[in-house]
């Protein structure tokens, strides 16, 4: 369903994306931001997903500005590769990586309004966008590390906001989460009986029922403020 394509920053770099087409005239589009495990199999799958409720879907490969074609699994060597990438990434000079994914929105606006969707680090990055960037309409982040710290806390999104956690997470602690909450009354949260990861299937920490539920509300999120 989808293809590789190139997308070309503000600043000239020119970084890959994963693009999944919809079956016919596409109800508007999704930008997929990646855990920090690249533009692997399983985002690719999420990217399809998006496309077979009818929106245009692109998955940009966050990581491209200081590693190339990564794509990771989730074992123990994959999270430690992958958290350090991350770092190297939110070690960039600003705009860094935001430039991308504002280049992502941009490829795929003329299919109508956009919204943004990001798990793990993608979840981070989804509130950022929802609070930085340009030309988005909605956005549904997934348990973003870091959303809950007070540097992020204090950022006010432009388009309405939809964040899911996990009550089991302990990279994301429920403290934070309400204190996110009491800042943000705005945002819609909502907190599962799951792990961090809750929504991958390719994860130990997969948790179906939390991932099905997480996905009927994005979705209908989606169809509300995309329409």
């Amino acid at each position: 369903m989808g293809s590789l394509i190139e997308l070309k920053a503000a600043d000239g770099m020119v970084v890959p994306a994963y693009l999944a087409q919809p079956a016919g005239k596409a109800r508007g589009a999704v930008v997929v931001l990646q855990e920090i495990f690249g533009v692997n199999s399983h985002i690719r799958s999420v990217a399809d997903g998006y496309a077979g409720q009818g929106y245009l879907a692109i998955a940009p490969a966050t990581f491209h500005r200081v590693k190339p074609g990564v794509e990771l699994g989730y074992e123990a060597q994959d999270m430690t590769a992958g958290s350090a990438l991350k770092a190297a990434v939110e070690a960039l000079p600003a705009p860094g990586v935001m430039q991308d994914i504002q280049a992502a929105i941009g490829h795929v606006a003329a299919a109508g309004k956009v919204g943004i969707v990001g798990y793990c680090w993608g979840g981070l990055l989804t509130w950022r966008a929802a609070c930085m960037l340009d030309g988005l309409s909605a956005a549904s982040s997934y348990y973003g590390g870091g959303v809950t710290t007070p540097g992020e806390v204090a950022r006010q999104p432009k388009v309405p906001v939809l964040a899911h956690f996990g009550d089991k997470d302990h990279w994301i602690p429920l403290d934070g989460v309400e204190a996110f909450k009491r800042a943000h009354p705005e945002v819609e949260v909502h907190i599962y009986a799951a792990n961090h990861g809750f929504n991958c299937d390719q994860r130990g920490s997969y948790d179906a029922p939390a991932a099905n539920l997480a996905r009927e509300r994005t979705l209908a999120f989606f169809a509300k403020h995309l329409a």
